[in-house]
């Protein structure tokens, strides 16, 4: 591809919306909070909303359905997370991904689409990683009326509810839209517009999230949806939206073009590929081999010598590689820090051992197991030298039987709790 285009983003300009494709990795699946309209259900393809998937993928399975899609569609402009839950309440899987686009897409726009109740801490990164465009959701600045909207607002690990969450909802995302400008990414608004509701309060979002430097508006109108709290909400009419609108228009450009994306979306607004569905399908259940470019060793040590740590205790992890001399020590890497449970695997397994094919450890849990070997990384259990351990996986040379993990399961052998490494 040539340099990146920033004005071929076909959400943002209305021109490219004919030209140019955009796709959606749905590769975020939790959320962090929970609206009064949206079901997030999956393998419901004949819906076209936010929100609805019909499957999830892993970064890496994105990637490789990414690139294989591009094959079929040549004039891919934008790449977007936008789910099918929040970006920001799955920033490993997140992050990741967009660490790896840049490598393999460096030309394409990155897009991401929050809630914002999470996004404050990982501004300078996505800015870092290529980010150029930004979706808010901001349905009111009235606590009163987004505790209508909003059922709970999970934040710091805390469930909040009422107008108490909504309030904490409400201050992350205002306090959002400066900082990504300061960062020179565009930002858009997504307003749903719930008859009612919220419809009497656009007018002063539209002029307050102008005032902090939005660059567009996008008023949605909601979608009633089976077994949600609004499923009984009218429709607001076209004409209705078009008149809403035009009323924002006094502070801020307004979008009109908005073809209510699914989180799997990929094409043309308004014309998605028919071969997505399927190709996503397939990639889903890709089992993917992250051995290119993965040639080193992680090992869980107590001081370099001996594999003599459960992962979970393991605090830095020591990395080896094979050499036309011998096995030569790299360096030490600090392990994620505990008690993040599936997301410290993953960033364990995408970032601290983002470059090696397997690691030796004294011991491990089933979910860490699991996770870092659905990411590439062989995981070997053992006690022994360090030599034998990497003789196993350079040379194929099966390991002694006084070498093998005397580990039965979580909590045995080590000083954890039996919670599985969280």
């Amino acid at each position: 591809m040539e340099t990146k285009d920033i004005t071929l983003h076909p959400c943002f300009n209305e021109k490219a919306r004919h030209t140019h494709a955009r796709v959606h990795l749905p590769i975020a699946p939790k959320c962090n909070i929970q609206c009064a309209y949206c079901n997030r259900k999956y393998d419901c393809v004949n819906e076209s909303r936010p929100g609805v998937t019909s499957t999830v993928l892993s970064p890496m399975q994105s990637v490789h359905y990414l690139k294989a899609l591009s094959e079929k569609l040549e004039n891919i402009s934008v790449v977007g997370i936008a789910g099918p839950g929040d970006p920001f309440a799955n920033p490993t899987e997140t992050l990741t991904t967009l660490e790896i686009l840049k490598n393999e897409f460096p030309n394409v726009i990155f897009c991401l689409s929050t809630n914002g109740l999470e996004l404050a801490p990982h501004i300078d990164k996505i800015a870092e990683l290529g980010v150029t465009h930004v979706t808010l959701t901001i349905n009111s600045l009235n606590v009163e009326t987004l505790a209508k909207i909003y059922t709970w607002v999970r934040y710091q690990r805390r469930v909040y509810r009422g107008k108490e969450g909504a309030a904490i909802l409400l201050e992350q995302q205002l306090k959002c839209i400066p900082l990504l400008k300061a960062k020179g990414i565009t930002v858009k608004i997504n307003t749903v517009v719930c008859p009612g509701i919220n419809d009497h309060e656009v007018e002063a979002l539209a002029q307050k999230v102008a005032e902090l430097g939005a660059d567009t508006m996008n008023c949605i109108p909601v979608f009633p949806t089976e077994n949600t709290i609004f499923e009984y909400i009218e429709e607001p009419s076209k004409g209705a939206m078009k008149e809403l609108r035009a009323t924002i228009a006094k502070y801020i450009h307004p979008m009109a073009h908005c073809a209510r994306c699914r989180a799997d979306a990929a094409g043309l607004l308004g014309k998605d590929c028919s071969e997505a569905m399927d190709m996503i399908g397939q990639f889903s259940t890709m089992v993917v081999n992250r051995g290119e470019g993965r040639t080193r060793v992680g090992v869980a040590t107590q001081e370099g010598l001996l594999v003599n740590l459960h992962l979970g205790e393991a605090m830095k992890l020591y990395i080896f590689e094979q050499t036309r001399n011998g096995y030569h020590f790299v360096e030490t890497r600090n392990a994620p820090p505990q008690g993040g449970g599936a997301d410290r695997w993953n960033m364990l397994a995408n970032k601290t051992l983002i470059d090696c094919q397997a690691v030796l450890v004294g011991g491990v849990g089933e979910t860490p197991m699991k996770i870092l070997q659905d990411n590439g990384v062989k995981v070997i259990q053992m006690n022994g030298l360090i030599d034998a351990g990497l003789d196993a996986v350079y040379q194929n040379i099966p390991l002694k039987t006084l070498c093998k993990s005397e580990f039965k399961g979580c909590g045995e052998g080590c000083r954890g709790n039996a919670q599985g490494c969280g």
